[in-house]
């Protein structure tokens, strides 16, 4: 018999709950440890349409990348367990349909074969290190040089981007910084480290305008973190071979691009 606790414990020596950032909240967020689970429902974010999914599939866990609350994002719909509220609502729905929902979110960011390693590998970077002290983001080098152009196709080829937002920085891309989610404030980091190149999302204006000589590539936060979701599925079903365990086939981009 497998429990939640079991798939929890499985996922902590993959991603060490110290690795998190402070103001993270990362494991069991819904649900009871020793509850008995049969299906793993994986996804990027516990999102109504991923917990409707889970329902009609009688998945008993939900193994997601982000937390499906954290004070840092959800302050104030915290105080409260509304059912005509987001959050209140999607809480209630998993405790009525007895579905647990693990997050592991910027622990596996930094650990090894976690978010920032697939995301690189994916873009195809070879003899990666890790960007900072924080082992979120890393740094590698593609085995040749490359036109940025072809970079930006690649990527979003890749990454399956509905579309990207990007700065020149008027260099050829080999030594590249990736940071999957938001990782803006380490510009910096990968300037001073020679990067060329750094793939990330969620920058503003100002990054843009600001940041010289880097090739500055926003790919979106879904895009650049989902490459993961594949990973946890292999690693649960490696380990736990009589689950059954599925990627989400309803989450996508919230994001959407128009052009005229």
């Amino acid at each position: 018999m497998v429990t939640v606790n079991d798939v929890t414990q499985m996922m902590f020596r993959w991603a060490p709950p110290e690795l998190a950032m402070d103001w993270d909240n990362v494991g069991l967020l819904v649900g009871r440890g020793d509850r008995e689970v049969h299906r793993v429902l994986v996804a990027l974010d516990v999102s109504p349409d991923v917990a409707a999914e889970a329902a009609e599939t009688g998945t008993d866990l939900i193994v997601s990348h982000h937390p499906v609350m954290n004070i840092r994002w959800h302050a104030q719909q915290m105080q409260t367990l509304r059912e005509d509220t987001r959050l209140g609502g999607l809480l209630t729905e998993l405790v009525k349909r007895d579905i647990s929902a693990m997050c592991m979110h910027t622990n596996l960011d930094a650990a090894e074969g976690g978010v920032n390693d697939c995301l690189a590998c994916t873009l195809g970077l070879q003899d990666t290190k890790p960007l900072n002290e924080e082992k979120i983001g890393r740094i590698g080098t593609l085995s040749c040089e490359k036109p940025l152009e072809q970079f930006l196709s690649d990527v979003v080829k890749s990454l399956s981007c509905n579309g990207l937002r990007y700065r020149d920085g008027g260099r050829p891309v080999h030594r590249v910084a990736v940071g999957g989610g938001a990782c803006g404030e380490y510009i910096p980091q990968a300037i001073a480290q020679g990067c060329d190149t750094f793939v990330t999302s969620d920058l503003r204006y100002n990054d843009f305008l600001d940041t010289q000589g880097l090739n500055l590539i926003d790919a979106g936060h879904f895009p650049t973190e989902d490459v993961v979701c594949q990973e946890i599925v292999r690693r649960l079903r490696e380990t736990f071979p009589e689950l059954e365990v599925t990627k989400s086939a309803v989450h996508g981009d919230a994001v959407k691009f128009y052009m005229r």
